[in-house]
């Protein structure tokens, strides 16, 4: 079956007057319309097309790659406000529709919302929803402690930052774990630092425990290296210090300079850190 709101690898079967039609292997069929069809051609050429809805109510195909697919979540500005609802630019030529119901706030034309991109089963049609939590399971993990992950900046909390992982699951990043400015919407990597025992997970931007130390001393010394050998930052320093020029803890600058000095790489000055000459 074609699904609409998903990606395809279907045939070109035939031509008629309006574009090609393309065919799965069940013998599904849906169209090409001529704009999207590709100078070059043949019958039985495989292509790769994304399936929706066009301004009929028509499934038909298309070759460009929407800003988010069905069962996904996306960061986009609405383009228009009426009646019915608001509609959401993801990048096709008939815009993505956000009823009323499916709003946290009234939605504004211009502005940028986060939402989930599901088929609505009693009209059978695609569109999108901010109330994005509600998408989220987790009840049943598909990651655990120390696990590398996608994240998606989901809104800001008295603690810290909700965020989406891996399109699936909803984590925290406390305040004390955020050292370089955040935005809703903003697509990042993380660490799953933490698995409560309700399944709620804590998210750290920095590889956890003795984890961190060599990708912070790799940063340390890229930056010394970026300053002509010397940086005027020591164990002394403010915490707000660091974090400002290095989007890092003091915790962790402080274990990664005790690697690069043990590695002797660096002198440790009593007003900076100072590369060694080879």
């Amino acid at each position: 079956m074609i699904q609409l709101g998903e990606f395809h690898e279907l045939i070109i079967i035939r031509e008629t007057d309006h574009g090609i039609y393309l065919e799965n292997d069940e013998g599904d069929e849906v169209l090409l319309p001529n704009k999207y069809v590709p100078e070059a051609w043949m019958v039985h050429d495989k292509i790769n097309v994304f399936v929706y809805l066009d301004h009929q109510e028509r499934p038909v195909a298309t070759t460009l790659k929407p800003k988010i697919k069905r069962d996904q979540f996306g960061n986009l500005t609405c383009v228009e406000v009426s009646k019915f609802g608001a509609f959401l630019d993801w990048g096709l030529e008939k815009h993505l529709f956000v009823p009323f119901k499916e709003q946290v706030i009234p939605m504004q034309k211009g502005e940028r919302y986060l939402v989930f991109c599901y088929l609505d089963l009693e009209t059978e049609r695609l569109a999108a929803s901010s109330k994005v939590h509600s998408f989220l399971d987790n009840s049943v993990l598909t990651v655990k402690p120390f696990e590398e992950v996608d994240l998606l900046v989901s809104n800001h909390t008295d603690l810290g930052f909700n965020v989406i992982i891996n399109q699936l699951h909803l984590g925290l990043i406390y305040h004390d774990e955020v050292f370089k400015p955040l935005h809703i919407g903003d697509e990042i990597k993380g660490f799953v630092k933490k698995i409560r025992e309700d399944n709620k997970i804590d998210i750290t931007l920095q590889r956890p425990g003795y984890r961190s130390i060599e990708p912070n001393a790799q940063k340390i010394l890229d930056r010394l290296n970026a300053a002509g050998g010397f940086l005027d930052l020591t164990d002394k320093s403010s915490p707000e210090d660091i974090k400002n020029r290095l989007q890092m803890s003091k915790k962790s600058f402080k274990k990664a300079v005790g690697t690069l000095y043990k590695q002797r790489i660096i002198d440790i000055k009593d007003d900076g850190i100072l590369l060694r000459e080879e």
